[in-house]
């Protein structure tokens, strides 16, 4: 077995490997003058179980550097190549849901397979049914656990566990039941991508301590929003766990504005501005990742991970 790290988190990758008690492998990336990307494997990788760590969020350069690292190990002969996607970017277009539009997450899924891949590991996919878009094997991995054992440290009284909209309910809910804990739901409609307005707020919520689950923040305004609107009903401390806190634009200068005591992410995206503010944590997912790799390489159930 052999990991190697693109460049888009690779602090990461480092990280699995030493969860691994290994080293990541030599691979130089580079770029030419007009952009185009090169790869090189520097080491031996025939009959060799390859393990590509690379989240595929924005710029587009970091699935481009996906697919040239997955062909390169392709080209070498490695005996199975699983491409680790931290982060699946893309995945927000999962169905076309207006004319003439393009189901971008589909799209990428066949690029992986083409490229060579051989078996795909994510976490916390923004839509469950991108797995059927693989005819490859994929494993889908939860942060779940990560987030859960942070909360139940803070020993949170009084507490509800909110969903921010209707896609998030499953997930709000799983949470509810390990923490025995009522449910909470915003009602939103979303005009415009990027953009949403709370209509309404489902359950009681008046005196509480909160948590708001989603799978991904993007620009910080469901959640900033959804802070706004719990607190004028009467909430407490509103605390926010998320997998993949992507922050982009000013995301981050809205948390720290905002009803919000903490926002809790985990490091499958590195942070944009480099490191967390006092009411932004980052926990790691490395050991989960590193686990589930040490799992698909002996041929292990990786389900049982999340019994």
């Amino acid at each position: 077995m052999k990991i190697f790290a693109g460049r888009a988190n690779r602090a990461l990758a480092e990280e699995m490997a030493q969860f691994l008690e290994t080293e990541l492998g030599d691979c130089e990336i580079a770029q030419f003058s007009d952009g185009e990307i090169f790869v090189k494997i520097n080491e031996n990788v025939r009959g060799v179980d390859v393990f590509i760590v690379q989240p595929t969020f924005p710029p587009a350069e970091n699935l481009l550097e996906l697919l040239i690292m997955i062909d390169a190990a392709s080209r070498a002969s490695a005996s199975r190549i699983t491409a680790v996607l931290p982060y699946y970017g893309y995945a927000r277009q999962d169905r076309k849901d207006q004319p003439r539009v393009a189901i971008s997450a589909k799209l990428v899924a066949n690029l992986i397979t083409v490229a060579g891949a051989n078996r795909v590991l994510t976490m916390d996919l923004h839509a469950g049914q991108i797995q059927g878009f693989f005819d490859i094997p994929l494993d889908h991995l939860f942060a779940s656990p990560v987030l859960i054992d942070y909360f139940k440290e803070l020993g949170l009284e009084d507490l509800t566990i909110v969903s921010p909209d209707i896609g998030s309910v499953r997930m709000a809910r799983a949470f509810a039941k390990r923490f025995e804990a009522p449910l909470a739901l915003i009602d939103k409609r979303r005009p415009m991508p990027n953009v949403s307005e709370v209509m309404n707020v489902i359950g009681e919520v008046e005196g509480r301590n909160l948590i708001i689950l989603d799978d991904l923040i993007d620009t910080g305004g469901t959640v900033v929003e959804a802070a706004e609107a719990l607190k004028e009903k009467g909430a407490r401390d509103i605390y926010v766990g998320c997998t993949h806190g992507i922050l982009s634009g000013n995301a981050l200068a809205r948390v720290q504005q905002s009803p919000i005591t903490e926002l809790v992410v985990t490091n499958t995206v590195p942070l944009r501005d480099g490191k967390p503010t006092d009411k932004v944590r980052v926990l790691s997912v490395a050991p989960l990742l590193g686990e589930a790799v040490r799992r698909i390489h002996n041929g292990e159930s990786v389900s049982s991970l999340f019994v």
